[in-house]
């Protein structure tokens, strides 16, 4: 990272090709916006106060979604072309010397390594410019770029106006440049609007560097992907295929096995430990963070979850912002979420929910229940069909179940309410009072039986 070198973003545009009323940058792929990956990829070369995203469209939208990042921002109020968004910047602090990087947002591929590969090829070619080309099969709407004997950029010429022996060129132009900044700002003053459209291309800055004896050099990427804009969903939807290959093969690389990866899907921020086993049409997202020789099976979804080393999902669970700790169970179908915590060696089976729960070391619920705003202790066994009743239509309320408390099956617990350490509850019992340490709690009607009630009521119809 160079403190020389400035990044700007070129992120103001609609997007009409999308079909959406949300500005282009922002739509997800790979689990994060367009913009966001393109501010990932620049903070590899630059720091956050470097980095300027330019906005206009939907610009308090793009600000809040990437704000965290400590992104520099300015509007360009009217959109007239990519000249015109770069030259909104002039005059900005510490824009004024040094490399200025000129990426888009809706470019969401490019890697940290081909920038870094940019800044190196500048420096080492001491020019005014250096730009990413890459070479397509069917160039057909890109602008080629045509080399002089010396192997520099002669000119860029665009679809419309190149000759059909120009348009047979397979090199293209990404719109990627790094520019010496004096330079930049000197010959971009200079640019005029285009007759047609009375827009002010970037482009048009290579002819006039040229002209005044400056040189521009292309940097070739071998992955044409990586400078693939997204113009419509397909692309997006290409993106994000390409995205979630890439983290997979991550992830294997690194030692985690993933069954069916082409099932598989894994957000770009995800962590995963080594030896862990990740099953069929799994899909990991937000931050989620999983230990070593751990296990998620099957089906299951995991968003900003947490796993601790040998912790297992079983198939067919949904955890959300909760976690599971050390060597703990989840499923099949369970559900976590609102911050749930399953601690050391505990589980919870199939069909069980968990909202704002803690459930303690080695406990146990394996059928059927629903566990909301409780604090369960270490050693809990609790019964199949056991719920907490939290919520009063007002106001959620706590449940607190001590170490070592056994909770029989069908058993309602109306919040708030406690269950003592090493206490019982009957199972079909609705408890609504404290349960003392050590005590048996029977919650439930006296049975009566009535002779032949049954068979009477029959012979009544008859």
């Amino acid at each position: 990272m160079n403190s020389d070198v400035s990044v700007v973003i070129l992120a103001a545009g609609l997007g009409t090709r999308m079909k959406s009323a949300m500005a282009k940058v922002l739509h997800r792929a790979g689990g994060a916006s367009l913009v966001e990956h393109v501010i990932q990829a620049a903070s590899s070369i630059a720091r956050p106060e470097q980095i300027v995203a330019v906005v206009g469209h939907q610009a308090a939208r793009v600000r809040k979604e990437v704000e965290h990042l400590g992104t520099r921002f300015q509007e360009q109020t009217e959109q007239l072309g990519t000249g015109h968004a770069l030259k909104t910047c002039a005059g900005l602090p510490g824009l004024g010397s040094g490399r200025i990087v000129v990426l888009y947002g809706d470019c969401p591929l490019l890697s940290p390594a081909t920038l870094q590969r940019l800044m190196k090829a500048h420096a080492e070619h001491g020019c005014a410019a250096t730009v990413i080309t890459t070479h397509l099969a069917n160039p057909t709407g890109y602008g080629r770029i045509l080399r002089d004997e010396q192997g520099r950029v002669g000119a860029i010429v665009e679809e419309k106006a190149a000759t059909p022996g120009q348009k047979q060129v397979s090199e293209i132009n990404s719109g990627i440049y790094c520019f010496e900044a004096e330079l930049l700002w000197q010959h971009l003053g200079r640019v005029q609007p285009n007759a047609a459209s009375g827009e002010f291309y970037l482009t048009d800055v290579v002819e006039l560097l040229r002209e005044s004896g400056h040189a521009t050099v292309p940097l070739v990427v071998e992955d044409p992907n990586e400078i693939l804009g997204i113009n419509t969903r397909v692309e997006l939807a290409d993106a994000d295929r390409i995205f979630r290959e890439r983290k997979v093969r991550e992830l294997m690389l690194a030692g985690v096995t993933v069954e069916r990866p082409e099932t598989v899907t894994v957000d770009a921020g995800v962590k995963v430990g080594q030896d862990t086993i990740i099953g069929p049409f799994v899909q990991l997202l937000g931050r989620t963070v999983i230990g070593a020789d751990c296990a998620v099976g099957a089906c299951s979804i995991l968003e900003n979850a947490s796993l601790a080393d040998g912790a297992k999902v079983h198939p067919f669970c949904v955890i959300q912002d909760s976690q599971l700790g050390p060597g703990a169970e989840a499923g099949p179908y369970a559900r976590l979420r609102m911050g749930a915590a399953v601690e050391e060696e505990a589980h919870v089976g199939n069909f069980v929910e968990l909202k704002k729960t803690r459930f303690g070391k080695r406990s146990k619920a394996m059928h059927l229940a629903y566990l909301g705003d409780a604090t369960i202790g270490e050693g809990v066994n609790i019964g199949a069909g056991t719920i907490t009743c939290n919520f009063d239509g007002r106001t959620k309320n706590p449940t607190s179940i001590g170490d070592g408390a056994f909770v029989g099956s069908n058993s309602t617990l109306v919040a708030p309410v406690e269950v003592g350490e090493g206490s019982y509850v009957a199972a079909a019992s609705i408890v609504t009072r404290p349960v003392p340490k050590d005590a048996l709690a029977i919650g439930r009607a006296h049975q009566v039986n009535k002779p032949d009630w049954a068979k009477n009521r029959r012979e009544k119809r008859e």
